[in-house]
């Protein structure tokens, strides 16, 4: 994936697929476009690429300013260090079921910032990044913004 985050091809990937597998739009009606899903979304969307470590591939202003690390920081990140040690597991079962069925709906969970503060997440959507030719690329994630980091 291109590492430019108003990218449209990337911003296709993360709509398209959470279209047609979760059913709905990631985006409301009215809103949308590479522009104001990176800056202006009130909800976090990040994505990890298909490697045996996956990286961060993208995340958006929202998902920054809950994790504390700007896009330079995020970019390459091994996307295991957004979880401590024990929730890394259940992290990992998670992903394998996105795997599995194409998405998650209503995933909830302990995530830790660049500080090494805990804060939860939930109401997290995860799903499969499929291209226009079948192929996965990665996987994403949206949640609403905790009240305290926004």
């Amino acid at each position: 994936m291109p590492s430019d985050p108003l990218d449209p091809a990337v911003h296709a990937l993360l709509t398209e697929s959470f279209r047609r597998l979760v059913g709905r739009p990631l985006e409301p009606e009215g809103e949308g476009g590479p522009d104001w899903l990176y800056r202006q979304a009130p909800f976090a969307v990040l994505a990890h690429d298909t490697g045996a470590d996956p990286r961060f591939v993208y995340a958006n202003r929202a998902a920054q300013g809950c994790f504390g690390y700007d896009w330079d920081a995020f970019l390459g990140m091994p996307s295991r260090l957004s979880a401590e040690a024990p929730e890394r597991a259940e992290r990992q079962r998670l992903l394998d079921a996105v795997a599995r069925d194409g998405f998650v709906s209503g995933y909830a969970g302990i995530r830790v910032d660049a500080a090494g503060r805990r804060f939860p997440i939930a109401e997290g959507i995860v799903w499969q990044l499929i291209g226009e030719d079948g192929a996965v690329r990665g996987q994403a994630a949206t949640f609403p913004v905790p009240a305290d980091r926004r």
